[in-house]
């Protein structure tokens, strides 16, 4: 069996769209906590879970003491030994229609909760050196569509704190692994009408959150595949000349 299946994955966003898609998907394999501020919506994820499979966890990922006391009830059932950060706002505001209390306001749940639900999830983590991290990312910090600037600020920075989160901890808790993973565009609220169904992003999803193998650490994945790290012209250089072959990207 796999260890991390003997613990509880915590789900963030867990009441509607992907989160909800991961949640269901992963219930088949583990004990989900889904942590979302709708109690109603969690209700109708749990309907779809496998029977006594999810954990409704009323909580608001921006706020640090919500986080804390919704992990301390997912401990409870089981150890964590899996978070999923999914949980995302997406206002559609132009930047002239923005307040600095109003941008701040994604920014605390896009990136806040990722820092919060991380940083509680590693308090078990670390007593056992063991877990598995995936964060929903995206490219919008490379190319901002219009109306996205809060969106696009946090969910950059989000990616630089998965950076940041292994150069800490990388080296001292191999057998902590963390990923991000980019599932593409989608057909939910957050998304487009023509994209893709999450239930069908949630299957790549879950395959690569139950996958833990160090070498995970650091990689990026979007939608079934890895992206292959940037090469300098140098290193393309040396590579050819000295003919070492070519790293080939993972697929799901």
């Amino acid at each position: 069996m796999n260890e991390l299946t003997q613990g509880i994955a915590v789900v963030t966003g867990a009441g509607g769209g992907l989160g909800r898609a991961l949640s269901v998907e992963l219930s088949k394999s583990m004990q989900v906590a889904g942590i979302g501020r709708d109690q109603a919506a969690l209700d109708e994820t749990q309907a779809m879970a496998e029977p006594g499979r999810f954990h409704p966890l009323t909580a608001d990922v921006s706020d640090f003491n919500s986080v804390t006391k919704a992990f301390e009830s997912a401990s409870n059932i089981s150890p964590v030994t899996l978070l999923v950060n999914n949980a995302a706002l997406y206002p559609r505001r132009d930047i002239t229609e923005e307040t600095a209390e109003s941008f701040m306001e994604v920014v605390n749940t896009n990136l806040g909760g990722v820092v919060a639900c991380t940083r509680a999830a590693l308090s078990g983590m670390m007593d056992t050196g063991f877990g598995r991290i995936l964060n929903v990312a995206t490219f919008a910090d490379v190319a901002p569509l219009p109306a996205s600037s809060a969106y696009s600020v946090s969910k950059g920075a989000a990616r630089i704190f998965t950076r940041a989160l292994i150069a800490d901890i990388g080296d001292r808790f191999p057998g902590i692994v963390v990923t991000d993973w980019m599932p593409g565009m989608l057909a939910t609220r957050m998304g487009i009408a023509e994209g893709l169904d999450p239930r069908d992003a949630a299957r790549w999803g879950a395959k690569l959150a139950l996958w833990h193998d160090p070498s995970l650490t650091g990689t990026t994945w979007e939608m079934d595949r890895e992206i292959p790290p940037p090469r300098s012209l140098k290193r393309r250089i040396a590579d050819r000349v000295l003919m070492r072959p070519r790293a080939v990207a993972r697929h799901l």
